[in-house]
């Protein structure tokens, strides 16, 4: 069996784009693909094939990345065609020749139906793609839930209990720092296992530095007397805006003030003229869970993500 980037040929392109979105995994349309390739966040080097002997494609990948990534950052789609007797390895050997190709290990998106567990089929489809993620070396799972806001669900008013306001790089790394202590967030958790606060909240904020969201958008949260209380990150994707980053400060927690943190954003991105604001949080984390509930965000697909642990 070969595999590789849908590069060798003319014709990889239409092949990788003819490739049938079935099965229970929710799959890329060709529409969805063309679209992707047409913005670079999908390209041929990003797509890579299995192919027998007579040059069938029996498996495809479909990495992804932001227009100008230098390598991927995602696994957006894994499909190998019914038939093959053992689609954990042939897309375990998938994944490693990408990876190889790559010289990183992206980590693995599953987009899912709530409830996905209670379907046997589509069971069975998610079981062999983790088997076959785990193989390539991407061992650390998180189970996040994606929330999605429409101006249906409305806004709150501000209520008065936080002010909030501009900051320094400096203020806000300090926030970022302060917000990681005894996080309900399993990324957050498992960074700090081999980084310490200040180093993670460097990350953090270059990280949304990075998004296409501003930085003038940022805000810090204060009790009305000034005594710090959180902060506010409104951000974007490359297709919608984005709750980003929020948190309260820990001696500030359990007094419901990630409501009216999560109302400034919302806020925000509603008077900005948002259609839909999206934003996700571990399945494990449920006071964030409940804060997104509480002002009408509406969960709209589970989504697995398989990733290597930091090295």
């Amino acid at each position: 069996m070969i595999f590789r980037a849908a590069t060798a040929d003319p014709t990889d392109l239409d092949r990788a784009l003819a490739y049938p979105a079935d099965g229970p995994v929710p799959a890329l349309t060709a529409e969805k693909v063309r679209e992707e390739l047409a913005e670079n966040r999908i390209r041929p080097e990003w797509i890579w094939f299995a192919q027998d002997e007579d040059g069938e494609i029996l498996a495809r990948a479909l990495w992804w990345g932001r227009a100008d990534s230098e390598r991927p950052i995602a696994l957006d789609c894994l499909q190998v065609r019914a038939g093959v007797a053992d689609p954990a390895t042939v897309a375990t050997a998938l994944l490693e020749a990408g990876h190889a190709a790559f010289g990183n290990l992206p980590g693995y998106n599953m987009s899912l139906p709530r409830g996905w567990r209670d379907q046997p089929e589509l069971a069975e489809a998610v079981a062999w793609r983790r088997r076959a993620a785990e193989r390539a070396g991407l061992t650390r799972e998180i189970e996040r839930l994606r929330y999605e806001w429409t101006p249906e669900s409305g806004t709150a008013e501000p209520t008065g209990r936080l002010v909030f306001r501009e900051g320094t790089d400096e203020e806000f790394l300090d926030a970022f720092a302060r917000l990681s202590q005894d996080s309900l967030d399993l990324a957050t958790q498992n960074e700090l296992l081999t980084m310490d606060a200040e180093q993670l909240a460097r990350e953090d904020f270059d990280f949304y530095l990075s998004c296409p969201g501003e930085r003038s958008w940022w805000r810090l949260a204060h009790l009305p007397d000034g005594t710090p209380a959180g902060m506010a990150i409104p951000s974007a994707t490359p297709y919608h805006r984005n709750v980003g980053y929020l948190g309260v400060v820990p001696e500030q927690r359990g007094r419901g003030l990630i409501d009216e943190i999560l109302a400034e954003i919302t806020r925000f991105h509603a008077t900005a003229g948002a259609e839909r604001i999206t934003a996700t949080t571990d399945t494990v984390n449920a006071p964030m869970a409940a804060a997104f509930d509480r002002a009408g965000y509406e969960v709209t697909e589970i989504r697995l993500v398989l990733e290597c642990p930091p090295q």
